[in-house]
């Protein structure tokens, strides 16, 4: 995993580089300083910060060359900047039940949704309804069980029953009442069936959780190949896109179930989302490599339009803090037990100590208490 992760309250996450013969530390935040430079530039493009136009050596006299920012106040959100991969969100295999011969099958890429025909046996209608329970036994007025509440929620979405007729006293949806049997009459009909089944025989419905984008088909399944039960025919996944983020566990305790995000896409846009959850089981890769997965939902789903298993950079909402004195990360310079800053300006430069709060990884920005003021300039390595 790659990305930047702010922490503004473990000093150890900082690490000073000496700078030339003076003893100089400039402090970088986080593992890449590719990533802190590139924050603050991005800053400097926006206004937040004015540099002098004219870097120049430093004030101890030094080859480094340097510039200037301007100290701001404003609001500082902490954000980690972490990687994931964009693909849909779940995969299931499709098992069927029928017996006969397959004669017709969807294409690869096709989304089947709640009460369209996933495949035919033997020209009859396989169709597909949302449930968790797999389908599993026949089913005919009488019979109780989860298996008919999901039936019966199907047929009740679909318009072809209405709530108060297929509840029933102490069984709610799941009895299959004559108002079930006459609702899968009608859908049937609806489908092309010209001689309706009283009966819901074993392999007629497939229940999945969500709708299921044909992924591929096993080997061997074509039409005109035997269906027999119990047979894997088809890989399908939810079109619903999720991005999964291995992070490393050290940073576990950076990120929870309900944190709001930003995703940069690939193809340069961008989308909102929320951490849906975090796994509580850790996962090593062929390489040896430990991480824990992270999930997370997009707000606007068709933002991620076709995209499937691509990457994407997640920015992740740690912390905020109103009113905030603001300085570039790159402004810290380490000293023993603390971080000073060099203001500069009309009456030359001088040193601050400041004491760091919180830190936006993702712009290069660090919250300062000490003696500065907004307005007054501090130096900051040359770009």
């Amino acid at each position: 995993m790659s990305g930047t992760v702010s922490s503004g309250h473990k000093a150890d996450r900082q690490a000073g580089t000496a700078r030339g013969g003076s003893g100089r530390r400039w402090v970088v935040a986080g593992v890449v300083i590719v990533v802190v430079v590139a924050g603050v530039a991005v800053a400097a493009a926006a206004g937040a910060f004015k540099g002098s136009g004219s870097p120049g050596p430093g004030a101890a006299g030094t080859a480094y060359r340097t510039s200037v920012a301007t100290v701001t106040r404003r609001t500082l959100t902490a954000q980690s900047s972490l990687s994931g991969t964009l693909a849909d969100s779940r995969a299931y295999t499709v098992v069927n039940q029928a017996a006969g011969t397959l004669t017709w099958l969807p294409p690869a890429g096709r989304t089947v949704r709640q009460g369209g025909v996933i495949y035919q046996v033997s020209g009859k209608p396989v169709v597909l309804l949302y449930g968790k329970l797999p389908d599993y036994r026949d089913m005919s007025e009488g019979l109780t069980g989860a298996d008919v509440r999901e039936l019966n929620r199907g047929l009740l979405a679909l318009g072809y029953a209405a709530r108060a007729d297929l509840l029933a006293p102490g069984l709610g949806l799941g009895y299959f009442s004559a108002a079930t049997t006459a609702a899968w009459e009608k859908y049937q009909t609806a489908l092309g069936v010209t001689v309706p089944s009283a009966t819901v025989g074993l392999g007629q419905v497939v229940f999945l959780p969500t709708a299921a984008k044909v992924s591929a088909w096993e080997t061997g399944v074509s039409p005109g190949a035997s269906a027999a039960p119990g047979t894997a025919l088809m890989t399908a996944t939810s079109p619903v896109p999720q991005v999964t983020i291995n992070l490393d566990p050290s940073l576990e305790t950076e990120i929870k179930a309900g944190d709001k995000v930003e995703i940069d896409l690939p193809e340069g846009g961008a989308t909102t989302g929320v951490v849906t959850s975090v796994s509580k089981v850790a996962s090593t890769n062929a390489s040896g490599v430990t991480t824990v997965p992270v999930y997370v939902s997009l707000d606007h789903p068709k933002a991620a339009k076709d995209l499937s298993s691509a990457p994407v950079t997640v920015k992740v909402t740690t912390g905020s803090v109103a009113n905030a004195l603001v300085v570039p990360v790159t402004a810290l310079m380490a000293r023993s037990g603390g971080y000073d800053v060099e203001v500069t300006g009309p009456g030359g430069h001088h040193l601050v100590k400041v004491t760091v709060g919180l830190f936006d990884d993702a712009d290069g920005l660090v919250q300062v208490t000490g003696n500065l003021t907004p307005g007054q300039h501090v130096v900051v390595p040359a770009l």
